[in-house]
């Protein structure tokens, strides 16, 4: 070979020598030394990245326990801002137009309240310092302090059926039912910030979603619900319940966040709805003229007043039934109220008997069966354990 063909060759080999790494190393598939079939890379599964949580209502407080709404209202666990606060039983009488104290202790009426035309609801502000009576036919709220039970200048409010807070504070919600709106007002002057029409008839009660972004309204002549955009103030969904001549009424939440209840005074039961979803609910008996609902303190059983039949259904919520009914020993039209401070007795206004009925809920026998004036209706115990009220006659967080 000649020198030049030897150095040719040289330089051949080692260029060689460094390209046959390479082609290795760019290799996607190796040949397997036995039998020359190509390995196939093994498969690591990734995990699809996490959906975070939808962030809760802005300036809401954190719930002290996502498992359970209700966990700031055991018995005992009374805010700092109502400790001092005497036990009182406050009863609008919408047909009297007055509000009758009653001290729970003695079960005595030991004052009435001039307020104005029809008091519907006794309401708990937000910041818990307040009483508001909705006068409704009066077109006015008249404030009471807690503390001294003295009656304040009332505040013009047009058509003032029922009253809600928004869980940050940020808003009253008034159920403007013949008016037939949502009017979303300051929580404290009560001037009006925006008001929300609705094609339903009758806006009455309603409950908030555990991160507070919507809320369920029961729309009682019409047979209809709402679910409505908490920080938009606008109405996002709409359904017409499945039952002939339906009458929704008072709507709660279940402690675990994942049902609503919607009370029905035509069919006679509890409406379960999935608010999230906002399909099509299903109806749970319990008695003739189903009105009113609350959660004991233990936030494992709701008390169901049927006001056309005078009982009380227990619904237990872990097994999704009624599981006893307590009848009034001498009939009665049980209807709005609520649980004492302790969770031992049952508070409610006898609409149609101008009477208050106190119900032992760990017997169902009624305490006592007091006198007050005519059309009792949304009457509040106050005060109650929980951080801040959402309205009604005492929904607290």
């Amino acid at each position: 070979m000649r020198p030049t063909d030897v150095t040719r060759a040289l330089v051949l080999a080692a260029a060689l020598a460094v390209l046959a790494p390479l082609t290795a190393c760019g290799s996607t598939a190796p040949r397997h030394a036995d039998h020359g079939q190509e390995t196939k890379a093994a498969h690591v599964p990734v995990a699809p990245p996490r959906k975070k949580a939808a962030p809760g209502l802005p300036g809401m407080p954190p719930l002290l326990d996502p498992r359970d709404v209700y966990a700031a209202d055991r018995p005992g666990r009374l805010s700092p801002v109502v400790r001092d606060f005497p036990s009182r039983v406050y009863v609008p009488n919408s047909e009297s137009d007055t509000v009758s104290v009653i001290d729970p202790k003695t079960y005595q009426v030991i004052d009435t309240i001039r307020v104005g035309r029809q008091p519907q609801h006794v309401v708990p502000s937000w910041d818990l310092k307040t009483l508001w009576v909705n006068n409704d036919r009066g077109n006015t709220l008249t404030p009471i302090d807690p503390r001294t039970g003295r009656a304040g200048r009332s505040v013009d409010v047009h058509d003032p059926y029922n009253l809600y807070f928004t869980p940050n504070g940020r808003y009253a919600v008034v159920m403007a039912s013949l008016d037939r709106e949502l009017a979303f007002r300051d929580p404290h002057s009560m001037k009006l910030l925006k008001a929300v029409p609705v094609s339903c008839y009758g806006v009455n009660h309603a409950d908030f979603s555990p991160d507070g972004r919507y809320f369920i309204v029961s729309c009682e002549f019409s047979g209809e619900l709402l679910k409505v955009d908490t920080a938009q103030m606008k109405v996002v969904a709409q359904q017409k319940l499945p039952f002939p001549g339906a009458m929704p009424q008072d709507v709660k939440i279940s402690p675990d966040g994942k049902k609503f209840y919607i009370a029905d005074m035509k069919a006679d039961g509890m409406w379960v709805l999935d608010g999230d979803t906002f399909g099509t609910p299903v109806l749970l008996p319990t008695g003739k003229g189903t009105h009113g609902l609350y959660v004991s303190r233990d936030s494992r059983e709701m008390y169901v007043s049927n006001r056309g039949e005078g009982t009380i259904s227990v619904f237990d919520f872990a097994r999704g039934e009624v599981i006893r009914k307590w009848h009034l020993p001498d009939g009665g039209s049980p209807d709005m109220g609520g649980v004492s401070a302790d969770g031992r007795v049952l508070w409610l206004s006898g609409r149609y008997n101008s009477e208050v009925y106190a119900i032992d809920t760990r017997t169902g026998t009624q305490l006592a069966r007091i006198k007050v004036g005519n059309g009792p209706h949304g009457l509040a115990v106050y005060p109650q354990p929980g951080r801040y009220s959402l309205g009604h006659t005492g929904i607290f967080r």
